[in-house]
Order: structure tokens, then C-alpha cells, then sequence
């Protein structure tokens, strides 16, 4: 028994391909008769001609994995793809530096422990990205006699 067409109809109508129609092995009688796109629709209806579901992929593995990630497992230098930069964002890292060593250096003045002077000088080269760290503005305050003894 051939229901090429009822199958190409059935696929038409149903909007899928022709390997994922289903036939009822009960009614192919009935699908034989059916030679109009109205009368597959019918079949459809009445559960004659299925559709097979589409196969998805599954998210398990990927659940695994984001929760293994969030303990800080699965980190190592090997699951790294991409540049560094592409995993911590140069301009945070920048703002990071730069408000640290300006709080640094706030503290100092409002402490009286450097002059406005001297604070102004600072704000610029921390601006300009002369010091690399907050240790290596104390290190160049006290390099340079322009407060002794930082002990912050």
C-alpha cells in the first residue's frame, strides 16, 4: 500500500520533514482514502497521522557543569579560553586601582599628613598611572621625603 502522497500532504501541512509523519498501523485504510489537504487535516484531527516529536538537546550536562562552576571547580588553566582580557574587563581593573590609591591619598590629607600640594602632585600621577599599587605610593612617599613613615 503506497501513501506517498498522503505522506507528502501530511508533511506540507504539519510543516515538518518527511521522515517524522506517523502513520496509524490500525487506520491505514482510512489514510488511503484521504486525497485532499482537508482530508489529511481530518486524519490529523482524528489522531490517525502523528507528527514525532523533535528531538531537542539535552541541558543536563550543561546544569552540571554551571553548577560545578559556581563551587570553583572546573577553573583551572585549561577550561581558560580567549584573553585574559576577555575575562576580566581592563577598565574595572583600571577604576579598581585608580579609586584605591585616591582614597589612599585622600586619607593622607585629610589626616594632615600630607600637604594639598603635594596631594595635588599625587592626583595627577596616579591619573597618569605612575604607581602600580597602593604599597608603591607609601614606597615613593617616603623615597622621597615628602611624608615620613606611612603607616597605613
Amino acid at each position: 500500500m503506497k501513501l506517498n502522497n498522503q505522506k507528502r500532504m501530511a508533511s506540507k501541512v504539519l510543516k515538518i520533514g518527511l521522515k517524522k509523519v506517523k502513520f496509524d498501523q490500525d487506520r491505514l485504510a482510512d489514510i488511503k482514502e484521504g486525497i485532499t489537504r482537508s482530508d489529511i487535516r481530518n486524519l490529523i484531527i482524528g489522531k490517525a497521522i502523528k507528527a514525532e516529536h523533535r528531538r531537542g538537546i539535552s541541558r543536563s550536562r550543561a546544569r552540571k557543569i554551571i553548577l560545578q562552576k559556581r563551587k570553583g571547580r572546573r577553573m583551572g588553566k585549561g577550561s581558560k579560553s580567549g584573553p585574559h582580557s576577555a575575562r576580566e574587563n581592563g577598565k574595572g581593573r583600571w577604576m579598581a586601582h585608580v579609586r584605591l590609591q585616591r582614597e589612599f591619598i585622600k586619607e593622607l590629607r585629610d589626616k594632615k599628613l600630607i600637604t594639598t600640594k603635594v596631594y595635588g602632585m599625587l592626583y595627577k600621577k596616579i591619573k597618569g598611572g605612575f604607581f602600580r599599587s597602593r604599597g608603591h605610593v607609601k614606597l615613593y612617599l617616603t623615597e622621597n621625603r615628602l611624608f615620613e613613615n606611612v603607616n597605613k
